[in-house]
């Protein structure tokens, strides 16, 4: 199959459970402290500060669990041990990747994006046709949102530098995976920033929400 181009229709950048803080270890389980972890915010910061340029829409989601358990279902069950608790400094989002006033904040108890959320409202609000995900995990939350995204027939494309992994091969196999539903999925935060900023205000509904 050929690829895609970088961009279809109304754009929305999703920013999946981008949390931590510098005197914390992030919320998310898996994603390293240090290095890589850096890497990624500053990627990040780069695809907000571009798309708020070109007027298009942020959408912010953290995954938070009640202290008790009472939501975190099967997420225990794996590697993974108790995360992202309510009122603990690391679950909180990341201090400079945080919404701006009218920017959309999602909380969310599943990996997915999608599951048990308002995002569906949201996109059909921008008319949105192309997804742009950076974040983490990898293998986990950007993955299970992008394959959600998938068969909902949005055109979705992954920051493959601004996104981390539990481990690096399966960083690497979640973003074959990703590839292989969507040809032209994987972009780098360059092609994404300098394709946001060719953007026009204008190519943003009016009346969206926000």
């Amino acid at each position: 199959m050929a690829r895609q181009d970088l961009f279809v229709g109304n754009v929305v950048l999703v920013s999946v459970d981008i949390q931590g803080h510098p005197d914390a270890m992030p919320g998310t389980a898996g994603i390293p402290h240090m290095g890589g972890y850096h890497d990624l915010v500053a990627n990040a910061e780069q695809l907000v500060a571009a798309a708020r340029e070109a007027g298009v829409p942020v959408v912010f989601f953290q995954e938070v669990h009640r202290a008790s358990g009472l939501d975190i279902g099967r997420e225990t069950d794996g590697a993974e041990s108790m995360h992202c608790v309510e009122g603990d400094l690391a679950t909180g989002l990341w201090p400079t990747l945080t919404p701006r006033d009218g920017e959309p904040h999602i909380v969310k108890r599943r990996y997915s994006c999608f599951i048990g959320t308002e995002l569906d409202i949201v996109l059909r609000g921008y008319r949105a046709q192309t997804l742009v995900l950076m974040g983490g995990l990898t293998d986990v939350c950007v993955h299970y949102t992008f394959a959600d995204a998938h068969q909902r027939d949005y055109h979705v494309r992954v920051a493959e530098d601004a996104v981390a992994g539990s481990s690096l091969p399966a960083h690497d196999a979640a973003l074959a995976a990703m590839e292989y539903l969507q040809s032209g999925a994987r972009r780098t935060t360059q092609e994404l920033v300098d394709a946001l900023r060719g953007l026009s205000t204008s190519s943003v509904p009016q009346g969206a929400l926000a």
